[in-house]
């Protein structure tokens, strides 16, 4: 599996499998070959994006994460090439062509404009500066410029029209800022590519490579998780009531947490716990989703109980209760791990209580 080695798109691609469990190991970070110990048999290269794609297409590498742009430019329409997952939400950016504000440009405001230019001809083409020399050409005949010409460069494309050697530029574009620090701006029908972060694999790996289905399968899987999942939080309270029916109205009278759309109300019982006290309480979860306003509430009847493990605690000592699958286990806070319990099942009950003789 080849990633990126350097930059921000190295550094978020790490984020994002550390965010789905799928952490790199890397024993020396002067190393360029790590590994991701929950995938056994699967080797790590760290490598230049556009070296990712090349090795894809020799065979050297079976799946790898790039930018579409990288993917587009030197896969060049490769067969072999397959995106397995196309919006890994981040790395985004476009590719565009930006123009001088000012001289013979300051009136023109669309690539229709610029093509209908009279100053450009067979001897005096357009001079546009890039570094993506077979997307570049490909979209100026697609608009009609016949006459330009390409040069190469890499890095502070956006000094290239001010120092005169080149009229335009082709390049990737984020937020804009440093284009109109340059005196430079998009036009309309200027935007070659959109781009973000992907996951690509070599079909051949794919197919007659073993193992290489099934790993790609558990990615992609984790990744699709994961991206769902980002949407979406949690909020969690014990709410006093003398039924769950009564909690549920509660809460669904107010417009904000029932949601635009109908609410679906899971009635669970997993925690059939009887406290001390005798105090009825209602264990409320909500899952809400940002961008579709859709809620999910579990109400869960808890009542306390008081183990006689407990009664041979000290007086006033602090006990964080974790609870899962209807037993306890019970850790002295004192010890520095009292949170040791977490994340070991999906349906946990934390409840921090001053313990009296």
């Amino acid at each position: 599996m080849g990633l990126p080695s350097k930059g921000r798109m190295a550094s978020d691609t790490l984020d994002l499998l550390k965010d789905c469990q799928l952490s790199v190991r890397q024993v020396n970070p002067r190393q360029y070959v790590a590994e991701i110990p929950l995938l056994s048999n699967l080797e790590v290269w760290f490598q230049r994006p556009k070296d990712i794609v090349r090795k894809l297409l020799s065979g050297d590498l079976d799946i790898g994460i790039v930018g579409l742009d990288i993917v587009t430019e030197y896969g060049q329409g490769n067969e072999d090439l397959v995106i397995v997952h196309d919006e890994l939400e981040y790395g985004d950016c476009h590719l565009s062509i930006a123009i001088p504000k000012y001289g013979i440009f300051e009136n023109i405001n669309s690539m229709s404009d610029l093509a209908q230019m009279p100053q450009w001809t067979y001897e005096k083409p357009l001079r546009v500066a890039t570094g993506f020399t077979y997307l570049g050409p490909k979209f100026m005949k697609e608009k009609g410029l016949k006459h330009v010409t390409f040069s190469t460069a890499d890095g502070a494309l956006e000094a290239a029209p001010a120092m005169g050697i080149a009229d335009a530029i082709l390049d990737l574009v984020s937020s804009g800022t440093t284009l109109r620090e340059n005196n430079l701006k998009e036009i309309e029908g200027g935007v070659v590519l959109e781009s973000q972060a992907v996951l690509v694999a070599s079909k051949q790996s794919l197919i007659r490579r073993k193992g290489v289905l099934d790993i790609t399968h558990e990615i992609l899987e984790r990744l699709e998780a994961h991206l769902r999942a980002v949407g979406q939080f949690t909020v969690t309270a014990n709410m006093r009531g003398s039924s769950a029916e009564e909690v549920a109205e509660r809460i669904l009278s107010q417009t904000s947490l029932s949601g635009l759309q109908n609410s679906l109300i899971a009635f669970v019982d997993l925690f059939k716990l009887f406290f001390h006290d005798r105090r009825p309480w209602s264990y409320s979860s909500m899952v809400k989703q940002h961008k579709k306003k859709r809620v999910l509430i579990e109400r869960r009847k808890v009542k306390e109980k008081l183990s006689d493990h407990h009664h041979e605690l000290k007086p006033k000592l602090k006990i964080d209760w974790t609870i899962i699958d209807d037993e306890y286990e019970s850790t002295d806070e004192r010890n520095g791990d009292g949170n040791q319990h977490q994340n070991r099942g999906l349906y946990v009950l934390e409840r921090k209580r001053m313990m009296k003789k």
